[in-house]
């Protein structure tokens, strides 16, 4: 394999001549197939290469074609760089092992995600600034109540990245947005080296994608890749000490501030709450001895504590670029939480179902348990090398019962065994279609009178369903047939 990488392409710019550079777009979802048309626009030679071959990414690659791109899909599409390209550009499925991936790095061959790709692309003469952020858990809805807050003050906003649009599609956009809201994933923020924030965050970090990243301090670094270069604000968790070392390593430009956000009272460059109320004591004048109302804890629809703290951290990015109080407040009133996101499904005599099926790791899982008590918990599935023991330290104290399914439900039975065994313990086995109506009916039998029942799995769902909102469906079928019975 032979690589022409142009020594311009370390400062490239939309500006630049893309006419003498080939690329290789691994991946053809929807992250790979924008960098290709975006790619396309800007008029480099773009040759994709995938593993999938099925007819969505055959139609794809017709497309693709059709725009002057060369498509290569199938087994063995990916065995490594094809020849002559100066730059790969990759999805965030794939890890740094990859063959493609692991044999451009040791040729010397750069290797950009689509974000990376992204921020190179925009368009400098009238480029909207990026409000990024990243976490464990919480990342999309935290991304969605920013874009209503940004949306409330009139702004025209998106929310990009890895939820929704693609973020080399928002900046390729012909009409300008005044301002992205941008989620991105620990895999995404590996393949950046450029980007640089108006403000960002990080919501939390609790062990998670260690299969990706190879270790818990790859993951945490990746993390952390947030913070560099940001401008304005580094938004961190006053809860999670962790999220302030990443700040603190960050290397930020002169001027940028460390914002705190926390449930507790604020203290000076911190946003917190004080008797409901969502006060902010970084963004006002006189932050020693005053603060700005934002709104209520009220105006934060579901009311879990993790989730008004994910509503202080998207106030703190859009107050970061100059949002009055009233649209964060009119913001946070509009904003409606995405399905399977403790969403409640039904009282069914006496007792709450809720829906959590997103709690897809045990950090969000204790998050989600946090808010309810006394508590019947359905959980497992696939843990991905997930252990359940500080979760179930923490809140062993609100568990009535557990029901458990899934592929992995022996690791949180051991947990449970190991420190909590007075805990009522019910594993159902089989991963037929229909178990989910035996998982509700045993939690309908182990709740009493003012109990929730919480769908808070603590593990992904490939194991018996095709992602976590099928899961979350089966969830609530079971308990629409339990409440006819």
């Amino acid at each position: 394999m032979t690589s022409r990488s142009p020594a311009w392409l370390s400062a490239a710019d939309r500006n630049s001549d893309w006419s003498a550079l080939q690329v290789a777009v691994v991946g053809i979802g929807a992250s790979g197939f924008a960098a290709a048309d975006s790619l396309i626009q800007v008029g480099a030679r773009v040759v994709v290469v995938a593993e999938s071959d099925d007819h969505v990414s055959r139609d794809k690659g017709t497309l693709l074609e059709i725009l002057g791109a060369e498509v290569r899909l199938g087994p063995g599409a990916t065995a490594g760089p094809p020849d002559g390209v100066g730059l790969v550009v990759t999805s965030p499925g794939l890890t740094p092992r990859s063959p493609i991936l692991a044999k451009a790095a040791a040729s010397g061959l750069p290797v950009w995600g689509e974000v990376e790709l992204a921020w190179r692309l925009r368009d400098l003469g009238r480029s909207a600034p990026w409000l990024c952020l990243t976490g464990t858990n919480g990342k999309t809805t935290t991304v969605g109540m920013l874009d209503s807050i940004l949306r409330a003050a009139g702004l025209r906003s998106i929310a990009a990245g890895n939820v929704g649009t693609p973020i080399v599609q928002a900046v390729m956009d012909p009409e300008p947005f005044d301002v992205l809201a941008v989620e991105l994933s620990s895999a995404q923020l590996h393949w950046t080296y450029s980007q640089s924030a108006e403000a960002a965050a990080v919501l939390n970090v609790a062990p998670d994608h260690i299969d990706w990243h190879g270790s818990e301090p790859a993951y945490v670094t990746a993390k952390g890749r947030i913070y560099h270069r940001t401008r304005i604000a580094c938004v961190y968790n006053v809860d999670d000490p962790v999220t302030e070392q990443l700040v603190s390593a960050a290397d930020v430009q002169e001027g940028c501030r460390a914002i705190g956000f926390t449930l507790g009272t604020p203290g000076v460059g911190m946003l917190g709450v004080v008797d409901g109320a969502l006060a902010d004591r970084a963004f006002v004048e006189d932050r020693q001895t005053s603060a700005a109302e934002l709104g209520t804890v009220a105006d934060v629809q579901p009311q879990a504590p993790h989730n008004v703290a994910n509503a202080l951290a998207a106030a703190a990015l859009a107050r970061a670029h100059g949002v009055p109080p009233v649209a964060v407040r009119d913001g946070l009133r509009t904003f409606q939480v995405a399905d399977h996101r403790i969403a409640t499904v039904a009282e069914i005599r006496g007792v709450t179902y809720i829906d959590d099926s997103k709690a897809t790791n045990p950090h969000a899982a204790q998050a989600s348990l946090a808010a309810f008590d006394p508590v019947v918990w359905i959980a497992g599935g696939q843990a991905k090398g997930a252990r359940f023991d500080d979760l179930v330290l923490a809140m062993r104290s609100r568990l009535r019962a557990v029901v458990l399914l899934g592929t992995d439900q022996s690791v949180i039975a051991d947990a449970l065994a190991r420190h909590a065994p007075d805990v009522r313990v019910i594993e159902v086995s089989g991963t037929d279609t229909r178990v989910m109506d035996r998982v509700v009916a045993e939690a309908a039998r182990a709740a009493e009178v003012g109990d929730t029942v919480l769908l808070a799995p603590g593990c992904a769902s490939k194991d018996m369903f095709t992602d976590y909102g099928a899961r979350g469906d089966a969830f609530t079928s079971a308990v629409g047939r339990l409440g006819k019975l």
